[in-house]
């Protein structure tokens, strides 16, 4: 008798069948005497669209609304249905016995997987494969502890509500608000909410009107000093005159050193990453879209093998990973670009574990992201995923490090009742700062003369100088990544806001599509490193409800989800909050009087009109369009995810364009493409194709300086 293992992609399922020594080739699938490895394409299965209850559906119109099926039934995905009659013949093969869920390890994952078993109607016992890194021992080392698939039939009832509800929401909610303005408007669980977030900070900028204020500085010669109200703490004065008087009463006039304070600090290493921390450095320090840095962390799970599991939200280990993480030290001991900086943690006679280390506590259902204890290869990757790696590396080894000690200096200078401040700072102890980590958060070190107090100084220069109060900075990637992962700070509930705590808006490895989506639906544009909500985005937050824009009702859910998960909540009483929400929302536009008008929507490309293609999709094999933003495949609406984005190749000074997509796809590369490296502005030539594991990566080759 055979077990058939099921992986959530190829890539993840040739990994594994080659641990298994799976060698035999079947279509769709590997075998050998023990085992059948085969996968699904993501989800093969999804839930049924409204006209598939009743064609009438297809159609939208207010009095079908709200559309609540008895029963939510599922359907196969077009793209799909060729691997899910692969798998359905699998299944039912009287070899097989049982079945390993080998799809990621986390709530979609799990949903992936029980879907195609309950679509297929199967009835065979099935283990799970729960794992952190694709590396061959984590993989082996997983098929020896399986688990019995129950274990998990609560995460699945979470997924399956998490599912359902959106379904809900998202076509209840759509139709009606689509119907009442006469123009699509896409509207979601979270990523209403998150516009709103980006929304009421462009109401902010709006309304903000700049204030001038005057700073005095005072040059003693050794030192200068710059006034401040010591009762309020500020420096900032609000006419010319008052600053002008400031002046006159100091300028060349004695004064003395009032007090010198002298203080010692510490600054702890930074925790170690979790997804939505990885993707905030990387957008701060490289510039890398939240989508973009997720795709190179999940090829570096998957294809290089050189980190452990990336859609995690913890930030801790778990005291049984102590021998690996030697063992991942060393590993990084042997390599030359971490060599130095591993020797010194590895040279010490004991490693500094702490509970900012290992928490089991703290751990859900992944660890946080390091290296892994497998061949660690920095030197083979490519630049992007070198840049990622590299965060990842340092941060693990940083932990392990010194904490950052300084000594800081404020002097108070009196002259005439009016007070000077100046603030220096000397570093003890660089400790993990040496690391040159992303995030780190040193003091510029400023050096001050030997003072002592009561000392007479000489106000020998004061100047004034001229400043504006600045608005609000728009919401760059990172800044809204932390703000969706700190969504309860914009609610008042106490429960809800600890809950928030643990979920914030989405999860990390839902927040790029997210952000994507709203791209996407035209809600908000990128500028620069910035994102810009759009009319049509800062509209719909007006029409909305305050339950639909809030990240409360989220932090409900969540916490409803999790209660699921935990087994302390049942599905019913869940989902039956769920559809009094959604009769609500099918009701309220057209029970509200609004004056909110929006633009028409470009008319759609007439039928007869021929629309032109570039390609097909590696893919699925539907025809590439083009859009205002990207290259996508036809096949969108049936779970293609395909997109070539214009600006991915902005960095290096390049345009994706129709002849260079055309290119791609019909030659499988464009060769000695002109064009700039982004560190040192040299000229060079690549060859670009698409990445095969990752949809719409584009992947340079062969580059050539000069």
């Amino acid at each position: 008798m055979k077990s058939l293992v099921i992986a959530e992609k190829p890539s993840v399922g040739r990994d594994i069948a080659k641990v298994l020594g799976a060698n035999g080739k079947g279509d769709g699938f590997l075998f050998n005497d023990n085992y059948i490895v085969s996968w699904a394409f993501g989800h093969l299965v999804g839930l049924y669209d409204p006209e598939d209850y009743d064609e009438s559906l297809k159609k939208w119109r207010r009095d079908s609304l709200p559309i609540i099926p008895a029963e939510i039934k599922l359907k196969a995905s077009k793209d799909g249905k060729k691997q899910l009659n692969t798998l359905k013949k699998l299944i039912n093969d009287k070899e097989v016995d049982r079945l390993i869920c080998a799809t990621d390890a986390g709530r979609e994952g799990e949903l992936i997987f029980r879907y195609i078993y309950y679509f297929l109607k199967c009835k065979k016992p099935f283990s799970r494969l729960w794992i952190s890194s694709m590396t061959d021992k984590a993989i082996k080392d997983g098929f020896d502890s399986l688990k019995d698939g129950s274990e998990y039939d609560r995460l699945y009832d979470s997924a399956k509500c998490r599912s359902e509800a959106d379904w809900l929401v998202g076509i209840n909610a759509t139709r009606a608000f689509t119907l009442k303005y006469n123009v699509l408007l896409s509207i979601g669980r979270v990523q209403t909410p998150t516009l709103a977030i980006i929304c009421e900070r462009q109401k902010e900028i709006n309304a903000f009107v700049p204030e001038d204020y005057f700073e005095v500085t005072a040059d003693f010669g050794e030192y200068k000093g710059l006034w401040t109200d010591l009762k309020a703490n500020s420096s900032k004065i609000k006419t010319e005159e008052a600053a002008a008087k400031i002046i006159s009463e100091t300028k060349g006039k004695e004064g003395f050193v009032k007090s010198i304070k002298k203080e010692e600090k510490k600054q702890a290493p930074p925790l170690l990453y979790d997804l939505t921390e990885l993707q905030r450095d990387a957008n701060s320090k490289f510039g890398f879209s939240a989508q973009k840095t997720l795709s190179i962390a999940q090829e570096l799970y998957e294809k290089r093998k050189m980190i452990t599991y990336p859609r995690t939200d913890s930030r801790y280990l778990s005291d049984d990973m102590i021998p690996k993480i030697h063992g991942v030290l060393k590993l990084l001991s042997f390599t030359n670009t971490y060599r130095d900086m591993a020797e010194k943690v590895t040279s010490l006679p004991k490693l500094p574990f702490s509970k900012r280390i290992i928490d089991n506590s703290k751990i859900t259902d992944h660890h946080a992201i390091i290296p892994t204890d497998g061949k660690l290869r920095p030197e083979s990757l490519s630049e992007d995923e070198f840049k990622v790696f590299d965060l990842v590396a340092r941060r693990f080894m940083a932990v392990f490090y010194p904490y950052y000690v300084y000594n800081t200096t404020t002097i108070i200078t009196e002259v005439n009742n009016n007070s000077f401040v100046t603030k220096g700072t000397t570093v003890k102890d660089p400790g993990w700062t040496s690391l040159n980590i992303a995030g780190k958060k040193e003091k510029k070190e400023e050096i001050l003369p030997d003072l002592s107090e009561g000392q007479p100084e000489t106000a020998k220069k004061v100047t004034k100088k001229k400043k504006q109060t600045k608005p609000p900075a728009p919401y760059t990637e990172a800044a809204l990544l932390s703000a969706m992962e700190n969504a309860g700070r914009f609610v008042e509930d106490e429960a809800l806001k600890e809950q928030l705590k643990e979920n914030g808006l989405g999860t990390p490895a839902t927040r790029a599509g997210i952000i994507e989506r709203l791209i996407a639906v035209k809600y908000i544009v990128r500028k620069g490193k910035s994102l810009i909500p759009t009319e049509k985005g800062m509209k719909l937050t007006e029409v909305c409800p305050k339950e639909l824009k809030s990240p409360e009702t989220t932090g409900r859910w969540e916490k409803g989800l999790r209660s699921i998960s935990k087994g302390t909540m049942e599905t019913d009483r869940f989902m039956g909050s769920i559809k009094r929400y959604v009769n609500f929302l099918a009701a309220y536009p057209f029970n509200t009087n609004s004056s909110v008008v929006f633009a028409p929507e470009t008319a759609k490309t007439s039928g007869k009109r021929r629309v032109k293609t570039f390609g097909v999709c590696p893919f699925c094999g539907q025809p590439v369009f083009e859009n205002t933003k990207a290259f996508y495949c036809g096949g969108w609406k049936s779970g293609c995810k395909f997109t070539v984005w214009k600006d991915e190749l902005k960095g290096y000074g390049g345009e994706v364009n129709g002849d260079l997509i055309k290119t791609i796809l019909n030659e499988g590369k464009a060769e000695n493409v002109p064009l700039t490296l982004p560190q040192t502005g040299e000229k060079c030539t690549a060859d670009i194709i698409i990445n095969k594991n990752i949809r719409g990566l584009l992947e340079l080759k062969n580059l050539k300086r000069g």
